[in-house]
């Protein structure tokens, strides 16, 4: 009896340490690019002379600057900075040209002002461009755009270009939305991808190139010369929140990742007119909200649909002084979503606009839509047979089958591109 009440005490014994030890390997500190690159004490860019693309967000994981690290380094010679939409320290709103400036002692080119490509001369001193940036996963914001115009000068210029990886805040599995329209490219979506693309910025840069991406010269195929240093102990099926990291705003409406996860879901809600989405608030792109709007008959209309893909509403309100409708209470709901592989946050979006489009359909019209047919709204979606569903009334099952396009042959082409594991 004591040798069996013994033998049971060492079996849970045995299981807790097990239990114990997979929670610790699984309790991962991503290294970044950044931090391997200190590790190695800089070797792969010794005697280099360096351009850096990078801002704010371009941090160690102990939080020092990226563009501080190399302007004391040692090992190669920072000569000069190139910094995308918002600035170094992201302040500039969405949009604002930024102008150049000087830091750590050397010229700072901004590529979000007359200039949206680096020159020839802006290159001409560095032997190598080193990019260090995070961007947050979604197709229409404009970093992997500046990444992608660097690219392209790089291979025009014989520059090689020396990417240190980040994650991508909204993981490495979800992929939404529908291929981009390749008579809709723009800065705001500047290659065929998903809008939820699910690729790092090193693997965006690996399928730009694979993929023949970059714009022909007298009808050859370009590519760029470039290298990754990986992060360690990241995995594709992580939130950031399972990272170890902090997280630093990459523009003045992105403090968080929880507004990330927002702007997912309502980013193109924002460029239509109908509702407010909560820029200026506390809770950006956690809203979807107007004046005229009924909280109650609109969040029972869309909550089990939102809840189908990965996201939870409810009712809230909001008034700020600026915006679509200044310094009147938006009604509406309020958008939670946790960031998990298999949510789809595009999807979701839609469906809050076939919402908008079920009590506001005056909304929904060429007409109503700016600048139609080359909205802003248009180029965020970049598919022509949804945008034309949507204000052409036709059924919310068209709008919702246009949202395939092209999903599964990207995800198929991607996975030649992939650096990192699941699990």
């Amino acid at each position: 009896m004591i040798f069996h009440e013994m033998r049971m005490t060492i079996v849970a014994l045995l299981m807790f340490l097990c239990i114990t030890l997979d929670a610790q390997e699984t309790n991962y500190h991503v290294m970044l690019g950044i931090d391997n690159l200190i590790e190695m004490n800089s070797l792969p860019l010794q005697g280099k002379k360096i351009s850096l693309l990078t801002n704010t967000s371009g941090r160690t994981s102990d939080l020092t600057l990226t563009a501080e690290v190399f302007s004391r380094n040692q090992e190669c010679t920072l000569v000069s900075i190139l910094t995308p939409e918002h600035g170094f320290y992201a302040t500039a709103p969405a949009g604002q040209d930024v102008g150049n400036e000087t830091l750590y002692d050397v010229p700072v080119y901004s590529l979000y002002g007359k200039y949206r490509r680096p020159t020839k001369s802006m290159l001409e001193s560095c032997d190598i461009v080193v990019v260090d940036i995070q961007d947050i996963g979604i197709r229409s914001y404009t970093y992997i755009s500046t990444l992608y115009n660097v690219m392209d000068a790089c291979a025009e210029y014989g520059k090689q270009l020396f990417i240190l990886d980040r994650p991508n805040p909204l993981g490495g599995m979800l992929i939404d939305g529908s291929i981009a329209d390749t008579n809709l490219l723009s800065f705001v979506g500047i290659v065929p991808i998903p809008y939820i693309h699910g690729l790092t910025i090193g693997e965006f840069a690996l399928y730009v190139n694979g993929e023949e991406l970059l714009p022909k010269r007298n009808g050859k195929v370009v590519k760029a010369d470039v290298q990754i240093l990986k992060m360690k102990h990241w995995k594709r099926f992580m939130k950031w929140e399972d990272t170890g990291l902090s997280f630093v705003p990459t523009s003045p409406n992105i403090p968080n990742v929880a507004a990330i996860r927002g702007a997912a879901i309502t980013g193109p809600i924002g460029e239509i007119g109908s509702a407010g989405i909560g820029i200026g608030t506390t809770f950006p792109f956690q809203y979807c909200a107007s004046p005229d709007i009924d909280p109650p008959s609109f969040l029972q209309y869309v909550k089990d649909n939102l809840l189908l893909y990965g996201v939870r509403s409810g009712i809230g309100v909001y008034r700020i002084p600026t915006g679509k409708f200044p310094n009147k209470d938006c009604k509406g709901i309020m958008l939670f979503t946790d960031g998990m592989p298999d949510d789809k946050p595009f999807t979701a979006g839609v469906e809050l606009l076939l919402a908008l489009r079920h009590f506001f359909p005056e909304q929904f019209t060429k007409q109503f839509v700016k600048d139609e047919p080359t909205s802003m709204f248009r180029k965020i979606m970049s598919n022509n047979a949804l945008v034309n569903a949507l204000l052409q009334n036709e059924t919310d099952d068209e709008v919702r089958s246009a949202l395939l396009k092209g999903r599964s042959e990207f995800e198929e082409k991607r996975e030649k591109y992939l650096l990192y594991s699941l699990y």
